[in-house]
């Protein structure tokens, strides 16, 4: 394939974006070769600079579960844009947006709209810390709550990719209250409240792992933290930014059964505009200014924007949810299956899923860095050249979308097969 006006673009950006990209991973760095320049997508695809046609399986990190440039989704922000870009006031769209998450998680009894998952999680944070008065915090390696200081430890995503799980400029007193444990390691978060059994203010947990691959939860584990959060008075926060609306309408809290104190929501929520929420309990939101006293404030939080198209998405997903999630499985247990049948160990919950170059399926962090990423890249550049659009590391995820077709996913077991063989191929070289 011709990519020689994404190379041009890309060069251009290195002269003024560090790196040339506004997001780490995007710079293909873990997998080799130039990053494609997006100019259009269109259901389940994408088109770059120049022409070169794509199933997409990055579908923007997870937002578009509709599919890219969905009609309504589109035409509500239209309407939306043609009445103001922005006010700094309240709007009534942002009460129906708040209701349409709550309908769907209903332990979300108060809601603050934000602009990133980023935000929702450090908001989060701060709301557990004001509630229980205490400054500790426990997240596990390879979670990835967005970039605030302080969860930028043994984090996941971008961050592993680069091959550094935690970041220059975060000051060592911030990463010192934030403790650390495996990830599906129960007796490790035992551990951690018996030796700071007052000092924790909250557990933060990707209930379903989407940043070092999907690893899903191992049977007991999320039920495990509610009990010792509530053993020990502390606060249990679900980062949902990925899980919510995507592994089921209701999120990985109806998946699995399990009601956190507080939870984020990001991606999905905003339709594929920038836009997140936290909430939860009533009486730790109440805690937030101007009710309380934990301080939290945004110029473009509930953009009209942004607003509508996250309440165009949600109603759909409400009003399809009964066949819109069903056959999401069905398609996720359709790629499931090509990769087994190519040999390949993988992850998947629902639409979510994960191709890994090692024996078994992981279950860890430690697991996952024991993979082969030198396959990973093999993997990803051949899938590339068959026209198949993957995330460009082995620490992200597949995202599928009531958009993707029955003929594409076919073409796409076809690629796997290829860029599986080809990775396998390379690993027994390797060997010799």
């Amino acid at each position: 394939m011709n990519r020689q006006n994404s190379a041009r673009l890309f060069e251009s950006a290195k002269a003024i974006l560090p790196g040339g990209v506004d997001s780490p991973v995007r710079a293909f760095g873990a997998v080799g070769g130039d990053p494609l320049f997006i100019d259009r997508g269109e259901g389940d695809a994408i088109f770059d600079a120049d022409g070169n046609v794509y199933t997409d399986y990055v579908m923007s990190w997870g937002p578009l579960i509709l599919g890219h440039a969905h009609p309504a989704v589109v035409a509500a922000v239209q309407a939306a844009a043609a009445r103001g870009l922005s006010f700094g006031a309240p709007t009534g769209a942002e009460t129906l947006l708040a209701e349409e998450i709550r309908l769907a998680c209903p332990h979300m009894q108060m809601v603050r709209l934000v602009n990133s998952g980023t935000e929702a999680t450090m908001s989060a944070i701060r709301v557990a810390r004001g509630f229980t008065g205490r400054d500790k915090i426990v997240k596990f390696e390879g979670c990835y709550h967005g970039h605030s200081d302080g969860l930028l430890v043994r984090a996941g995503s971008g961050c592993l990719t680069g091959g550094a799980p935690d970041s220059l400029g975060v000051p060592a007193s911030f990463a010192g209250e934030t403790l650390v444990a495996p990830y599906n390691d129960l007796s490790a978060v035992q551990a951690l409240f018996a030796a700071h059994p007052a000092d924790i203010a909250c557990v933060i947990v990707e209930p379903v792992a989407a940043n070092m691959g999907v690893i899903p939860p191992v049977p007991g584990f999320l039920q495990g933290l509610r009990s010792l959060c509530s053993e020990y008075g502390a606060l249990l926060i679900f980062d949902e930014v990925i899980t919510g609306f995507r592994v089921a309408y209701g999120g990985a809290a109806q998946l699995y059964g399990v009601v956190p104190d507080l939870a984020a929501y990001g991606k999905i929520v905003g339709g594929g505009m920038p836009l997140a929420a936290y909430g939860g309990r009533a009486d730790a939101m109440a805690q937030v200014a101007p009710l309380g006293k934990v301080y939290q404030a945004g110029t473009l939080s509930g953009n009209p924007v942004a607003t509508a198209a996250g309440l165009a998405a949600l109603r759909i997903l409400r009003e399809q949810k009964d066949t819109l999630y069903p056959s999401l499985e069905q398609k996720g247990k359709k790629l499931e299956e090509a990769f087994r049948a190519a040999g390949v160990a993988v992850n998947r919950v629902g639409s979510l899923l994960s191709p890994f170059f090692t024996k078994k399926p992981p279950q860890t962090f430690a697991d996952v860095a024991a993979c082969d990423l030198s396959a990973f890249s093999v993997y990803f550049r051949k899938m590339l050249s068959c026209g198949q659009y993957v995330a460009p590391s082995q620490f992200e995820a597949m995202f599928l979308s009531a958009a993707h077709t029955e003929m594409h996913l076919a073409g796409t077991c076809a690629s796997i097969r290829e860029g599986c063989c080809a990775a396998l191929e390379y690993m027994e070289r390797r060997k010799k």
